[in-house]
């Protein structure tokens, strides 16, 4: 019984149990009511607003057009008979009394003031204007949508009617200078946002009068489709001038020549959520942060610590310490954390116990190569002794030098097994000491030499093979033991081994200060040997006269693959 409850526990328990079950329980009525509520109040207030856009524009279009039909009528009032001679002074008093207007202008038939309310600017062209000229055609209102010139210090918008005199002839203009900002709807209503913009647009889109004219983009398309689908007030959403994003209303002021727009900024999330009220929006946020902050909470506790315990184990195995156990994991962690200590404590177990069995085989093939290589190296000295005393036996001279070329090839053999079983590496032998070492072997074991010897021995640092270095030894060999011969023999004299590594391109150089010819040692065993211990290392021989005035004997060979130094150890 105790173990079926407590593998229910576990089920019940696991963190994929206790994550679902959190995120049900927090986040859950969050997303369902938040996000509905939100979703509805803001089409709601969205559509709200665009139709209270709309309505402002019809209504800006109908104040328009009931100030132009009160200014005609006003403007006919005012005609030149109700004027007289004060006629300046009775059109300020006019327009001090009645708002909206920024000018009232008497025009004669040629364009020219005859007088007016405020300050009127020149425009010699005024006659041959398109409005002035359909006044003179008969027109009895006219809306221009360029003036020509700025009748006021804010956007305004120029109504004329025509004037006649007693005969009916066309006498000029009466014109009424009407502000935008008199058009504009109050912002009391508060689905019309803060940034409502007026302007007055042609049938072609452009807006010719505007409270801001940035506020407003292309309309033509927009006014065509509407003005054919016979809409009062036409609504479209857009970019202004500066590229963003607004909502747009229109409706027509003069038939369908000049259209009253309104631009609003387009209701965004950002907008709406400063617009919708407390109540509304505070619990759905207040909801989100509880659940987020229960989240956070569950997958701290219960997941993200435990990750980042057994994260540092395995960053502690990586350093191969394999003795940490992650305890706190399997006493207190989930059941899914707990098996995945669990792994990681049998995986470091397994890894130590795998990497003792290998480390013990390592060392005893490690021991057994450095006894071959050692036993390898004490037969050939022991055949380097047997043929020592042969060539001491021997009384003729060129048997004695053949025996002391043949041991002195074997003692270079055996100089590579020394090193290979004394280096730290068995696979890698540093090239410098095995040179200096090899030179004072077989300039030891010279029976024949009389004279004193000095030797100069320079290498660069390179590790090598055993495989490159054993026709390498011997050809380095055959060519101290040539020098031995034909310059070193008698008077003794200085020997130079030099090894130089230049990029891909290595050389050794043997040379002597003797008279040995530079031709080179001739067709012998000697010259045979060398040239195929070069081709062994895809080289070349090359016989040069050393600036010593003796033979320079160069292999020049690629060079082999870099290896790190090995530090060299000196054996017993």
């Amino acid at each position: 019984m105790k173990r079926v409850y407590g593998r229910a526990a576990d089920v019940v328990g696991t963190i994929r149990i206790r994550l679902g079950l959190t995120l049900v329980v927090f986040l859950l009525p969050v997303l369902v009511i938040g996000v509905l509520q939100s979703y509805l109040a803001f089409r709601t207030e969205g559509d709200a607003r665009r139709q209270s856009l709309e309505l402002a524009a019809g209504h800006s279009a109908a104040t328009a057009r009931a100030r132009i039909e009160a200014a005609g009528v006003l403007l006919q009032t005012l005609g030149p008979g109700s004027v007289g001679l004060e006629c300046a002074r009775r059109l300020d008093a006019v327009k001090s009394r009645l708002p909206g207007y920024a000018n009232l202008i008497r025009f004669d038939s040629y364009g020219r003031v005859a007088c007016a309310a405020g300050t009127t600017p020149r425009d010699p062209e005024r006659a041959q204007r398109p409005w002035f000229l359909d006044l003179a055609a008969g027109a009895h209102l006219a809306v221009a949508p360029a003036p020509g010139a700025v009748y006021a210090g804010e956007p305004s918008v120029l109504t004329a009617v025509r004037a006649e005199d007693a005969a009916g002839v066309f006498d000029g203009a009466m014109a009424a200078v009407l502000t935008l900002s008199s058009l504009k709807p109050q912002t009391a209503n508060r689905f019309l946002p803060d940034g409502a913009e007026i302007g007055l647009a042609d049938a072609r889109g452009a807006v010719f009068s505007a409270t801001d004219p940035k506020a407003f983009g292309p309309a033509a398309a927009h006014l065509r489709e509407g003005t054919e689908a016979g809409q009062k007030t036409i609504l479209w959403s857009g970019k202004d001038a500066q590229g963003r994003r607004r909502l747009f209303s229109a409706a027509p002021l003069v038939e369908d020549d000049v259209f009253v727009m309104l631009s609003a900024p387009a209701p965004g999330i950002v907008s709406w959520a400063t617009l919708t009220p407390i109540s509304r929006l505070l619990l759905p946020l207040l909801a989100f942060a509880l659940a987020l902050a229960g989240v956070l909470w569950a997958t701290e506790r219960e997941v993200i610590r435990w990750i980042v315990y057994l994260r540092r184990v395995a960053a502690i195995y990586a350093k191969g310490r394999f003795t940490v156990r992650p305890v706190q994991a399997s006493e207190r962690a989930p059941p899914e954390i707990r098996e995945l200590a669990k792994t990681l404590d049998d995986m470091a177990v397994g890894i130590v116990q795998r990497d003792a069995s290998l480390r013990d085989s390592l060392a005893e093939k490690d021991s057994l190569m450095r006894e071959i290589h050692h036993r390898v190296k004490n037969n050939l000295q022991i055949i380097t002794s047997l043929l020592n005393m042969q060539q001491r036996a021997l009384t003729d001279p060129a048997a004695r030098t053949a025996m002391n070329d043949t041991r002195q090839r074997i003692t270079a053999l055996a100089q590579i097994y020394r090193a290979l079983y004394q280096g730290p590496d068995l696979k890698r032998v540093d090239l410098r000491p095995f040179l200096e070492e090899l030179t004072a072997l077989l300039l030891a074991g010279d029976i024949n030499g009389q004279g004193s010897v000095r030797t100069e021995v320079h290498a660069d640092p390179l590790v090598i093979d055993p495989d490159r270095l054993a026709p390498l030894a011997l050809f380095a060999v055959e060519a101290i033991t040539n020098a031995q011969k034909h310059a070193l023999s008698e008077r003794g004299g200085v020997l130079t081994v030099d090894f130089f590594v230049r990029g891909e391109e290595a050389e050794l150089a043997i040379g002597d200060d003797g008279p040995g010819a530079p031709a080179g040692p001739g067709e012998g065993v000697g010259r045979t040997l060398m040239t195929a211990f070069a081709r062994q290392l895809r080289g070349q021989v090359k016989f040069d006269a050393s600036p010593m005035g003796g033979l320079l004997v160069r292999l020049v060979f690629p060079t082999p693959q870099a290896l790190p130094p090995v530090q060299h150890q000196a054996g017993t």
